[in-house]
């Protein structure tokens, strides 16, 4: 099997590093280093997409809350039904019990 462009050694170096993260503090400063205030925009509410697609919430809804385009969410959506898996499994894990 083939790996993937992104499955390389430095983004494996980078998740081994994000594993390490202890707290939320320790994650707000190391990924606004290493991302811009818009880099994390963007991913945050890529995440918020995934949660609310999840939850069936209509593209319309999930646009106008996010400002994230139809052909965004849909890719999300694609993603999250077709992807690797870590959405549906990091939403499995931060579910509210």
């Amino acid at each position: 099997m083939r790996k993937e462009r992104w499955d390389n050694e430095a983004t494996e170096e980078l998740l081994k590093a994000v594993l390490k993260l202890r707290n939320l503090g320790e994650a707000k400063a190391f990924f606004r280093d290493l991302l811009t205030e818009k880099e994390l925009l963007e991913f945050g509410n890529r995440w918020k997409v995934a949660r609310m697609l999840s939850r069936g919430v209509p593209y319309l809804e999930i646009g106008r809350q996010t400002w994230m385009s139809s052909t965004t969410i849909a890719r999300i959506q694609k993603w999250l039904k077709d992807g690797k898996g870590g959405y549906r499994k990091m939403l499995q894990k931060t579910a509210t019990r």
